[in-house]
């Protein structure tokens, strides 16, 4: 049990490019790497992202400002969720997503196989069980006390993880070794938690795959 923050593995050792460098190392990028994606600043502020599909187009000797307008543009930040950044991933179809912080700088990138991997083969995914998302305000809330809320209703908690944090409030997403929540529910509301979402464990997992095509052979459901 704990939060699994996938903060951690922003990789920071793949190259961002200026607008104003030749497309020389991008096209050698894209030779030697299997990612689809690389990103361009511009005076240290995110531009875009050139695509490997439009690698055939890309000239050694050309500046990349002449892709000014084919760059693609989205990326995700240190507060993005683990499950909007594989929703990311999935409607860019990308293995690789920039991560910027709030000043629009390229802290790094996440690797699909990175976030994937973080959750498949925890007990999260394993193990059958319930979903359930509750909120609470950050400094009223603690791993401590979900984890007693769990169990004093004879149940066993496989996973709790910070999903998103906003304005003081946070979310936790919990898997419960039991199909029926109404019990755990109702511990959380007397606890003061708000109930954001609470279903079975293959609804949770058909909204994965629905968020995230790439999930599916992962998770194999």
């Amino acid at each position: 049990m704990g939060t699994i923050q996938i903060q951690h593995h922003i990789i920071d050792t793949l190259p961002v490019y200026e607008v104003g460098e030749n497309l020389k190392k991008a096209i050698r990028f894209f030779e030697e790497t299997t990612f689809s994606h690389v990103a361009v600043v511009e005076d240290g502020q995110f531009l875009g992202l050139l695509s490997e599909n439009d690698h055939a187009c890309f000239e050694a000797d050309k500046q990349i400002e002449g892709f000014r307008y084919e760059l693609e543009s989205f990326f995700v930040t240190t507060e993005t969720s683990w499950l909007d950044v594989l929703e990311k991933f999935a409607r860019n179809e990308a293995n690789i997503l920039p991560v910027l912080d709030e000043t629009n700088r390229v802290l790094g990138y996440y690797n699909l196989n990175d976030i994937v991997s973080v959750f498949i083969g925890t007990p999260f995914f394993t193990e059958p069980g319930g979903i359930l998302v509750v909120s609470k305000g950050i400094k009223d809330y603690s791993f401590s006390e979900i984890a007693q809320i769990v169990e004093s209703n004879n149940n066993k908690l496989l996973g709790a993880f910070i999903t998103e944090s906003i304005n003081d409030v946070v979310q936790v997403t919990i898997k419960i070794n039991a199909a029926n929540l109404n019990e755990v529910i109702q511990t959380f509301r007397r606890y003061n938690y708000t109930i954001v979402f609470g279903n079975n464990d293959d609804q949770f997992l058909e909204d994965l795959k629905q968020r995230s095509d790439y999930l599916d052979k992962y998770l194999n459901v």
